[in-house]
């Protein structure tokens, strides 16, 4: 039986919980917690499993085997390099932590192993074996979701408002146009699925290689990402379209995700990447 410690316990995490109810209910997996800001606020819920405050995640983490990270982008970077430090194999759903220099060289530091979920998106096989040939010179990533999901507490009064009134059948809005570490950091629950995309499409390094030089070929993967975000009155569905080009040819690649029933920022796709990749990993395990 692997023992599994859940990095956040929000929609991602309870749609993850009942993706996994065959291995849960079969003895294969155990979830033995999940760490939350503040169990206190939280007395309503009654999972199988304690809710830890998530200051106490060192002394957690020691009885796990494996960490999922569904927390967002901040937990992400914090405990992220903690949960690999500590020699465990982390999931990673919050990619666009790896934007964050200090924190990316910790998750691929080791000892423990690193699974970075593409979450959101499909396609990124493809992409990724022209990238290794050496095969793509621009990568590119437009990503259309309601108003309502990219309204951020920074903006200010007239932004907020611009993308507040609008309606069905108005253009849409260019919110952002930038590089994926600045996306991540102004929309952290929104595109991740950029940060994503320049794992995916990031130089082939030998195995062995350390990981400062990873962590450097990441970098250099993000810097030649471009993200467009736009707010669309008419989005009913996330819509993502990739575009890359070079030596090896050109692609698109357009795609529509549904939002998870219970939260309209999150992709009801990413919890079932996550299971995937963490059926993975139990498997290379010999779980």
């Amino acid at each position: 039986m692997t023992d599994l410690l859940l990095l956040g316990y929000g929609t991602i995490g309870r749609d993850l919980e009942r993706l996994l109810r065959p291995e849960l209910e079969r003895g294969e997996l155990r979830i033995i917690g999940a760490l939350v800001r503040d169990p206190s606020k939280r007395r309503d819920e009654s999972p199988d499993f304690p809710l830890i405050q998530a200051e106490h995640f060192a002394t957690a983490v020691t009885d796990a085997d494996v960490v999922v990270e569904c927390a967002g982008v901040a937990a992400a970077r914090e405990y992220g390099p903690q949960a690999i430090g500590a020699d465990r194999d982390l999931v990673l759903a919050s990619v666009g932590a790896l934007a964050d220099p200090i924190a990316r060289l910790g998750m691929l530091s080791g000892p423990g192993s690193l699974t970075v979920t593409n979450g959101a998106i499909g396609g990124f096989d493809l992409l990724g074996a022209a990238a290794q040939a050496g095969g793509l010179d621009d990568v590119s990533i437009r990503t259309a979701k309601l108003a309502s999901a990219l309204v951020q507490p920074w903006m200010g009064d007239a932004e907020r408002e611009r993308l507040e009134a609008l309606a069905p059948g108005d253009e849409a809005v260019e919110v952002f146009a930038g590089s994926p570490d600045e996306a991540i950091a102004k929309f952290p629950a929104n595109v991740n699925i950029a940060v994503a995309l320049a794992w995916a499409t990031r130089e082939l390094l030998p195995a062995d290689a350390p990981a400062k030089a990873r962590s450097d070929a990441l970098g250099r993967a993000l810097d030649r990402v471009r993200v467009s975000l736009l707010a669309d009155p008419d989005a009913t569905l996330s819509s993502h379209r990739i575009l890359a080009s070079g030596p090896a040819g050109d692609y698109e690649l357009r795609l529509r995700n549904a939002p998870s029933p219970s939260n309209p920022r999150t992709s009801g796709l990413t919890a079932m990447s996550v299971a995937r990749d963490l059926r993975e990993l139990l498997a290379r395990r010999g779980a």
